[in-house]
């Protein structure tokens, strides 16, 4: 009698055993499943919070294909198509002539080529909003890409994105520039850029050089025939030999110089 009343006290407690396993394990398998919620909505976050590379803004400056401080000098016969200017030196600093500009040449006093438009309070402003756009392209932080090639980008594609050398830059063979017309690309130079002769920069995939910009504090040399595409936010000089191109701006905080140049204002 009493191991017929033992057996089914027996069966209860396993049942209350087993009940009580499964609820625990189902309880611990709920926090997994939070994590995970928790998880993809933190990569959701990252996504939608990712920094956008917004352009530089040149202000007036952006009226001009060319703008120096201290002069503009062309050997005949350069082509420029777009505004050229020069403040504050006297207009006696641009050595061009009328017939090199499809555009305005702006002075800021009575001398200089013929055809010269004097308006001393635009470039002012103008050169003002030059410098602001230096300041601008050079204090972007956390850059893409570092010190990418050591400082010599031959043969390369380039994605937008910012990017920074602490050092020189130097183009010895062509480059590609890819991505979308409203991808944008600043490039950060602490020396010198320098382009070898017959060498271009080529855009590829809808890439528009006015989305690109190139801020240089040290001097900017293009040879012989070469061709270039953005516009270059220059602390020094910037010097195209003989033949050379750029489709862009030559924005420079000293003076630029052609020699039978051609230089064309991005659409």
């Amino acid at each position: 009698m009493k191991r017929k009343i033992f057996t089914p006290i027996i069966a209860m407690l396993l049942v209350v055993f087993i009940g009580s396993c499964q609820k625990e394990q189902s309880n611990n398998s709920a926090p997994a499943l939070s994590s995970n919620k928790n998880l993809n909505s933190s990569l959701t976050t990252v996504k939608a919070n990712s920094v956008v590379l917004n352009g530089i803004n040149l202000g007036v400056a952006g009226n001009f294909v060319i703008l120096t401080k201290t002069g503009i000098t062309s050997v005949y016969k350069s082509t420029i198509t777009g505004n050229v200017g020069t403040s504050p030196i006297t207009g006696a600093a641009m050595v061009l002539s009328c017939g090199e500009v499809t555009g305005n040449v702006y002075s800021v006093d009575a001398a200089g080529p013929a055809c010269k438009i004097t308006s001393a309070t635009m470039l002012t402003s103008a050169i003002g909003d030059m410098q602001t756009a230096y300041t601008d392209a050079a204090g972007r932080i956390n850059p893409d890409f570092l010190n990418l090639g050591a400082g010599t980008i031959g043969g390369r594609t380039l994605t937008p994105g910012l990017y920074k050398w602490t050092s020189s830059v130097n183009i010895p063979t062509n480059i590609t520039i890819a991505g979308g017309p409203d991808d944008v690309w600043i490039f950060q130079v602490a020396g010198t850029l320098k382009m070898s002769s017959a060498v271009r920069v080529t855009l590829s995939g809808g890439a528009q050089a006015k989305n690109i910009y190139w801020q240089v504090a040290g001097a900017v040399t293009f040879g012989t025939t070469s061709h270039f595409e953005g516009a270059i936010l220059g602390q020094t000089g910037i010097n195209l030999q003989t033949g050379a191109s750029i489709n862009g701006r030559l924005l420079a905080q000293t003076a630029a110089t052609l020699q039978m140049s051609t230089v064309t204002q991005p659409q």
